[in-house]
C-alpha cells in the first residue's frame, strides 16, 4: 500500500518495537480488510486532531490495501472548500467547524467520529492563582475572538459567575500568547497544545495553572444531559458514506488502531509527528502527546458527546455552530 502526504514521512521505527507492533495490531474493531486498490483522500489539521492519523500513515503498518492520502492543512479554511466540492472524502476538523459545515451544505457531511477531546490549558507562572476565582481582575491572553478557544473560556467564566471579571487580550496565534509568557511569566495565557508543552519547556517558570477540559466537567456536573469538551471531530461526505460505507468502516477501525498506538507509545509518535511537521521536537512532542487526549469515539457515545457541547455553544453564540444545531442525521450511528 502506498500511503500519501504533502508533508514527507521520514521516521524510522526500531525492528524489535515494530514486529511487536505488527503482532499486537488487533485494536478496536476485529481483524483488517484487505482492500487493495481503494483509495480514501483525507484532510487534516496540524496538530493534535492529526495525531491520532500518524500511525495509520505509516507504510510498515500496512494492514489493509486501502492508499489513504492524507493531505494537512494549517487551517479548517483550507479543508471546507476541498470537501464542499468532492475533492476530499473525509476531513478531521473542528467541532463547531463541522456542525456549520453541516448546515452550509444542507446536511451533505456526517461526523463518524470524535478524534480529539479538551487540548487547552490555562498557563502562567503567577503564584496567586491557585482557584479558577483568583483570575478574577486578570488580563488573559488567547487566540481567535469567535474561535473555540474563546467561546470555551467565555463560557466558564459565565460558568463561575466571573463574565466581567476579566479582561481578554486576543493574540492572531498561538505562538504570539507562548512569546509574551515567555517574556512575562505572571502573565496569564489559555494555549492548546502543544504549545502548552512547548512554552513550559522554555521556561520553567510557567506552569499549567488550570486544565480546561477539568473545569468543563465541574461546570457540566450540575447538567441533565452533560457533554464533554470536545476539540476535533472526523466527517465524511454523504455521499461517500452512502456509496462506500465498507470503507468509511474501514477508516474507522484503522483510525481507532492508530489512536490506539500513539497513545501506548508516545515515543514513537513523537518521531512520526516531528516527521509530519506538526511538533517541532521529539521531546516536545512525547511530552504533549499524553496531554492531546487523542481518541477515536463513535456511535451514541459520539452523538451524545458531541451534541452537549454544541447545545453549549448554540446557547452562547448560534452563529458558531451555523446557526441552528444539527439534527440527528449529522451523528453517524451504525
Amino acid at each position: 500500500m502506498k500511503k500519501t502526504i504533502k508533508t514527507t514521512l521520514h521516521a524510522i521505527l526500531a525492528l524489535g518495537l515494530c514486529l511487536t507492533m505488527l503482532t499486537g495490531c488487533g485494536g478496536n474493531g476485529g481483524d483488517p480488510t484487505d482492500h487493495g486498490g481503494e483509495v480514501i483522500r483525507i484532510g487534516s489539521l496540524k496538530g493534535p486532531t492529526s495525531m491520532g492519523l500518524l500511525y495509520l500513515m505509516q507504510e510498515e503498518y500496512d494492514r489493509t490495501g486501502i492508499d489513504f492520502q492524507v493531505q494537512m492543512a494549517t487551517s479548517a479554511d483550507e479543508l471546507l472548500p476541498l470537501i464542499a466540492k468532492g475533492e476530499l472524502d473525509i476531513a478531521l476538523v473542528p467541532a463547531n467547524v463541522a456542525s456549520v459545515l453541516y448546515q452550509k451544505t444542507g446536511g451533505e457531511i456526517a461526523v463518524i467520529d470524535i478524534n480529539t477531546l479538551g487540548v487547552l490549558y490555562m498557563v502562567s507562572g503567577a503564584e496567586d492563582v491557585k482557584e479558577f476565582s483568583d483570575l478574577a481582575g486578570k488580563t488573559i491572553l488567547l487566540t481567535g475572538k469567535g474561535t473555540t478557544p474563546d467561546y470555551v473560556l467565555q463560557y466558564l467564566l459565565a460558568q463561575n459567575d466571573m463574565t466581567d471579571a476579566c479582561t481578554l487580550e486576543y493574540k492572531s496565534e498561538a505562538a504570539e500568547v507562548a512569546a509574551v509568557l515567555a517574556e512575562n511569566p505572571d502573565a496569564v495565557g489559555l494555549l492548546p497544545q502543544p504549545f502548552v508543552t512547548a512554552a513550559c519547556m522554555q521556561n520553567e517558570n510557567l506552569r499549567v495553572i488550570f486544565d480546561m477540559t477539568e473545569e468543563w466537567d465541574k461546570a457540566q456536573k450540575d447538567h441533565t444531559k452533560a457533554g464533554r469538551l470536545v476539540t476535533g471531530v472526523t466527517v465524511v461526505r454523504r455521499e461517500f458514506l452512502t456509496e462506500q460505507e465498507d470503507l468509511v468502516q474501514d477508516f474507522l477501525r484503522e483510525h481507532a488502531w492508530s489512536v490506539e498506538q500513539i497513545n501506548a507509545d508516545p515515543a514513537t509518535g513523537a518521531v512520526y509527528a516531528v516527521a509530519a511537521g506538526i511538533v517541532a521536537k521529539e521531546p516536545m512532542a512525547e511530552r504533549a502527546i499524553p496531554q492531546c487526549n487523542i481518541t477515536c469515539i463513535t456511535g451514541e457515545e459520539m452523538k451524545e458527546a458531541l451534541s452537549g457541547y454544541l447545545a453549549v455553544l448554540f446557547e452562547q453564540a448560534p452563529e458558531s455552530v451555523g446557526g441552528a444545531l444539527p439534527g440527528d442525521a449529522f451523528y453517524y450511528v451504525k
